[in-house]
């Protein structure tokens, strides 16, 4: 548990944000600071009260709206702001101990409005998409100088599968009918989405679609029509009809601004931890982890809970992306990480 009072005591008019980012090394809590935004990173044992001296990031002119650590280095992590920036910084190991980070290594500038969300590639080095309010992603090479290398606009309620390499449309549907945002996933390589987003009254919902037909989804169900509230609903999904079953969920009268989730490979396998998330409470300034156990009796390793994972190297470089290349994730046992 992280306590992150003593900030926010210090900068009572100045609210903690709810944007968050976790890997085995660091926590990223953005925070809002007088004339533009700031983030805290935080290392991940650490525990307890955060100092008001604490140091942070800073350097955008704007609240930052989006943070994602590189999936291949635990060191560098990207930010975006409403200052319609991105920036990629470079994290020492020790942390930053009491001092402000205010140069980032990189500044990427294109976007007119501001830019509400990044993502890194999860198999090329040093590919970086970003989607801003002017309706436009932009997918960067950080490798070399930050050059811009592509640039497309997106539609609002659509679905659409493209080739990010061009912005080339493959597919497209209709999505959730509600005016607020929606987000997607692909499973796997099960040839399938997940979406999450809302009906045109308001409802929460999720749906899963083929990626191949994106003018009606397989499956599609309303949560319900709250907002604020702290449960936590766990699904599993499966290659099968219905493809999502409701599991169970975590209760508490604590909402959260926002949760964050550890790659596998930070797991606590001696545990037996399975999953792990960080979450931000909405009313109390606390970051709290909530792991999920499996409980077995014997201290070796589990292989049948722990299958092997995304391991942190690329498996292809920039230019062979842009090549035209794909290739799946590298995986390594979790079991060899931790030996």
């Amino acid at each position: 548990m992280i306590d992150i009072n003593s900030l926010n005591k210090a900068e009572e008019k100045l609210p903690f944000r709810g944007i968050r980012s976790i890997n085995p090394k660091f926590i990223a809590i953005a925070t809002e600071s007088a004339g533009g935004g700031s983030f805290l990173v935080i290392p991940i044992e650490k525990t307890g009260r955060m100092d008001v001296t604490a140091g942070r990031v800073t350097g955008h002119h704007g609240p930052v709206l989006d943070l994602q650590w590189n999936p291949f280095n635990d060191n560098i992590i990207a930010s975006s702001s409403d200052d319609c920036t991105i920036k990629i910084w470079y994290i020492p190991d020790e942390g930053l101990k009491k001092s402000n980070m205010n140069q980032p290594i990189l500044d990427l500038s294109g976007h007119k409005r501001r830019v509400g969300y990044i993502l890194w590639h999860p198999t090329a080095e040093n590919i970086l998409f970003s989607v801003g309010f002017d309706y436009t992603i932009m997918v960067w090479n950080i490798g070399e100088d930050g050059s811009l290398i592509r640039n497309y606009f997106c539609s609002l309620r659509t679905s659409r599968k493209a080739d990010a390499r061009n912005g080339t449309i493959l597919q497209e549907g209709v999505c959730h009918q509600g005016s607020k945002a929606s987000k997607v996933v692909f499973l796997g390589d099960s040839g399938r989405l997940f979406t999450t987003g809302f009906s045109r009254f308001s409802d929460r919902q999720w749906a899963v679609w083929s990626q191949h037909n994106l003018e009606a989804p397989l499956r599609i169900e309303n949560i319900d029509s709250s907002s604020g509230d702290g449960n936590i609903r766990y699904y599993e999904i499966v290659n099968e009809p219905p493809y999502c079953h409701y599991l169970n969920q975590f209760l508490t009268g604590f909402p959260q601004r926002g949760l964050g989730f550890m790659p596998k490979r930070g797991l606590d396998v001696s545990r037996c931890e399975v999953f792990r998330f960080y979450k931000l409470h909405a009313v109390k300034p606390l970051c709290e982890p909530v792991s999920m156990i499996v409980p077995r009796k014997s201290e070796q390793f589990q292989e049948d809970i722990f299958p092997d994972t995304a391991a942190p190297t690329p498996s292809l470089t920039a230019k062979e992306w842009l090549s035209g290349k794909n290739r799946s994730p590298i995986l390594i046992s979790l079991k060899v990480i931790h030996n």
